[in-house]
């Protein structure tokens, strides 16, 4: 009668350890169990015996509106939270005053920050001095160290196979899926030894320091477009007041809302068209993707990268895929909807303007709010080069523009065949192109060096200490 099922049978005392007695499937799932068993034969201790954890504030806290200009104070938000290490390259920041009235959530050097709400929870990054002064948000729970325990290895063993599905196992709601504060003092964290700990440290400060080595390269990338371009410089205008006749503005745009005529999208457009520019529809054959419907996402098949999996430095795994049966029915679009090498990612929807260059043939299909950018002349236009000038604020600003005025921003793709994207000399976009390609080299070996963290810790779990330290021999330059 139960054949085919899967049963996970634990005995009563097992259950009873968890303080809210929890019996859901989803806690008692076998794979959970297994690995819960593995990291407990081992010496271990919960990781509230290692570690404070503080929630984060209120949501009414920090909203939107207390954003500000200035970049002294940031706050690092649930989306910024990366594997590792936090993203900055979209980063907020509050005022002095409501900084200073929340010390409490104030951030320090080796603090380890987690996720706890979203379809991603579980995602780990630790601070280091750079990113200060910081506070973070309720989407995320900090975790600091007590005495001596490493944040590093923490940091490593919660991205691990084993502490990832630790963490997963705990998830509560469907709608808005999350951990809560017991359920991750509760993890048991494997004690290791101080040498293995600080192996585990010095990858991931490498990698750190490859990263920030990477960024630095793009930021040369594009300085050196806005320096040929005589740009570097620029500041568009803050003058809120633009005055158009009606010709001059419905009749030539179709548009009426105040924030597309403001001088400063006037003047950067302006200042591409007094280069050598062309239309993006005049470089680029523009191909649409598909939106199935939610109706055949599931947890595994077909990947389907949506805007929310990547950024103009990479892609990230995907929340959702598409079933066998959709993939079945529909075989020939798939095949002709997966993106190509140096086919350029573009969104259109949510965070518009995002490109990125697929740098080899891809098994996934996107979403249709985001359009593939296929370069028509390399000749005359190199792709990375392109993918810098899309991500650049000369072209950011002419997204803001089109799509600003929408409460959930969608940039129309005849808008998007009209942005002007400058088209400098054909050396000197070579030269740009190899930094691009030089910090996403850099970004590469940062990432393998993640990898070999993980990977080691999950032999020395699986294993013994003496293995994964070898493993870390043969893998780390």
């Amino acid at each position: 009668m139960l054949e085919g099922l899967e049963i996970s049978v634990v005995i009563k005392s097992e259950i009873k350890e968890h303080p809210e007695f929890r019996l859901d499937s989803e806690y008692l799932n076998l794979e959970a169990i297994r690995i819960e068993k593995i990291v407990k034969s081992g010496h271990h201790s919960s990781l509230a015996n290692q570690f404070d954890l503080i929630a984060g504030p209120f949501g009414s806290t920090v909203t939107v509106d207390s954003y500000v200009e200035s970049k002294d104070f940031r706050y690092i938000r649930g989306k910024d939270v990366k594997n590792f290490f936090f993203k900055k390259d979209d980063s907020v920041f509050i005022g002095k005053k409501l900084f200073q009235s929340l010390p409490q959530f104030h951030l320090r050097p080796n603090d380890v920050l987690i996720t706890v709400v979203g379809v991603k929870f579980g995602q780990v990054a630790i601070i280091t001095e750079d990113d200060l002064p910081a506070i973070f948000s309720c989407k995320s729970t900090l975790i600091r160290p007590k005495a001596n325990n490493n944040p590093y290895f923490l940091v490593a063993y919660l991205l691990s196979k084993h502490g990832h599905s630790l963490v997963r196992r705990s998830k509560r709601g469907m709608a808005q899926p999350g951990i809560n504060l017991l359920d991750i003092e509760m993890i048991p964290v494997p004690v290791v030894s101080e040498l293995f700990e600080q192996r585990i440290q010095d990858c991931i400060l490498k990698s750190k320091r490859l990263i920030n080595e990477s960024e630095q390269t793009y930021g040369n990338a594009k300085t050196l477009l806005l320096e040929t371009l005589g740009l570097a410089n620029f500041q568009p205008s803050q003058e809120p007041l633009n005055v158009k006749s009606l010709s001059e503005s419905f009749g030539s745009s179709g548009r009426l809302d105040a924030e597309y005529y403001q001088i400063k999208y006037e003047q950067v457009v302006e200042r591409i068209m007094s280069t050598n520019y062309d239309r993006l529809a005049d470089i680029v054959k523009i191909k649409k993707s598909i939106e199935p419907g939610s109706t055949y996402y599931t947890e595994e098949g077909m990947p389907f990268v949506r805007v929310a999996d990547y950024d103009k430095f990479g892609l990230s795994t995907p929340d959702k895929y598409l079933t066998d049966e959709f993939c079945k029915d529909n075989a020939e679009l798939i095949k002709k909807l997966k993106p190509k090498k140096e086919t350029i990612l573009f969104s259109k929807d949510g965070s518009v303007g995002t490109a990125y260059m697929l740098r080899k043939d891809a098994d996934f299909i996107t979403s249709g709010a985001i359009l593939h950018l296929t370069v028509i002349d390399k000749t005359k236009i190199i792709p990375e080069y392109l993918t810098l000038a899309l991500n650049s604020k000369l072209v950011q600003m002419q997204a803001e523009r089109d799509a600003g005025g929408s409460i959930i921003l969608h940039w129309r793709v005849s808008e998007i065949e009209n942005v002007v994207v400058p088209v400098i000399d054909f050396v000197k976009q070579r030269e740009i192109a190899d930094l691009v390609e030089e910090s996403f080299k850099l970004k590469k070996q940062s990432e393998h060096l993640l990898k070999v963290a993980k990977a080691a810790v999950e032999i020395a779990i699986e294993q013994d200490e003496e293995t994964a330290i070898a493993y870390m021999n043969e893998n780390v330059n």
